[in-house]
């Protein structure tokens, strides 16, 4: 919206920022690898991609994951944002005085200093490994055994994220959670759950209702943890030691959330279908193929296997939208993941998308990359 890019650039030129501006996903990524920007402020609807795509790349490129990047919105998607490593939220349509305090927020929080974690956990060797896995000089380390000293050293000095274990002595990992998301002065501290036990289904949704307010991640393996505090705490990468950047390398770029998984292709154009067949299948998935939408129907009906759909728009008799509605309509298939791809992405078609029931849209021809970043971002959810 040229419009509101302008307001953009005044406000920030006001602030004392150089501003850079990108109109397209695309655009925008290039621009942040290039010139490495203090901030990046970015609307989810975007011409060829969604924000959120746009925020995924960003935070798995090592050369731009530490970019404070404030999302703006029509929709309360605030958690969405947290939990995909968006520094901060800005709904639409802002007022001027609004916009303002969010670029100062951005220009206090890039200000160069050593962020502070907190780790609360009881078992001291286990804490011991925790701080050996994360520290390094640009971070400075604090540690609780219970859940009340963890709330009183974060109300005495404000920390940029926390590492919980939900086993305390005094108090259980879900009040820590719930006195913090009450409190206003907490409620914005990213939060990573780090536990070794089960969780059942109802703590599981337990967690995941909490995080409207506090990002929750059920975190399974060292590498992930580090993944996760330095996405929170905003860590350059390639600044980290060599060991550490080669766990994070490997993690990001592993392709075993694909592998073995079911995707169903569906477009009326054989070349396009061969194309991203090869791809996909290169990396482990087993696809599927439909040229029509009443056969992607009856596919998606009758395999109970398939995790991902990629639905092209621009099909003859019943077209995608349509497609995505007939899926949409019976509720089992209310969470399977549709990314819609788009031939002429106007301002109309990417909420047309939506609005019919789309998960996510990307524009043709497609970016391998982006695909399958997408497909990566979907099924890791």
């Amino acid at each position: 919206d040229p419009h509101y890019a302008r307001v953009l650039v005044d406000l920030a030129r006001d602030k004392g920022f150089k501003v850079l501006v990108a109109a397209r996903g695309a655009e925008a990524l290039e621009l942040a690898k290039q010139y490495q920007p203090t901030a990046v402020s970015l609307d989810v609807f975007l011409p060829d991609m969604l924000g959120w795509t746009v925020l995924s790349q960003l935070k798995h490129n090592p050369l731009t994951r530490h970019i404070p990047v404030q999302i703006i919105t029509l929709d309360e998607d605030r958690q969405h944002a947290l939990a995909r490593g968006a520094f901060s939220f800005v709904t639409k349509p802002t007022t001027t005085e609004g916009v303002s305090a969010a670029l100062s927020q951005i220009k206090e929080y890039a200000k160069p200093r050593r962020k502070r974690l907190l780790i609360v956990e009881d078992d001291a060797a286990e804490q011991l490994s925790i701080r050996e896995l994360l520290d390094h000089d640009d971070i400075e380390i604090v540690a609780a055994d219970t859940g009340k000293a963890a709330l009183s050293v974060l109300r005495q000095n404000p920390c940029d994220c926390v590492v919980l274990d939900l086993r305390l002595p005094d108090m259980s990992g879900f009040e820590v959670l719930e006195t913090i998301r009450n409190d206003v002065d907490l409620s914005a501290v990213p939060v990573v759950v780090f536990t070794g036990r089960e969780l059942s289904a109802e703590e599981d949704a337990e967690l995941h209702t909490m995080a409207r307010s506090i990002v929750v991640k059920g975190v399974e393996s060292p590498e992930r943890l580090l993944d996760e505090t330095a996405l929170f705490l905003h860590r350059v990468i390639t600044e980290l030691p060599l060991e550490k950047q080669r766990m994070l390398e490997k993690l990001n770029s592993s392709d075993e959330d694909l592998i073995g998984r079911t995707v169903l292709l569906v477009d009326d154009d054989a070349r396009n279908i061969f194309a991203l067949s090869s791809v996909l299948e290169r990396r482990g998935m087993k696809v599927l193929t439909a040229t029509t939408g009443s056969e992607a129907v009856a596919w998606v009906e009758q395999s109970s296997e398939i995790a991902i759909v990629l639905m092209d728009i621009m099909m003859p008799q019943m077209d995608g939208y349509q497609t995505i509605g007939a899926i949409r309509q019976n509720p089992s298939f209310a969470r399977l993941p549709i990314i819609a791809l788009t031939a002429k992405a106007m301002k109309g078609d990417r909420e047309k998308c939506l609005e019919a029931g789309a998960s996510d849209y990307l524009a043709k021809p497609v970016n391998t990359e982006q695909l399958l970043l997408a497909i990566r971002m979907w099924l890791h959810r």
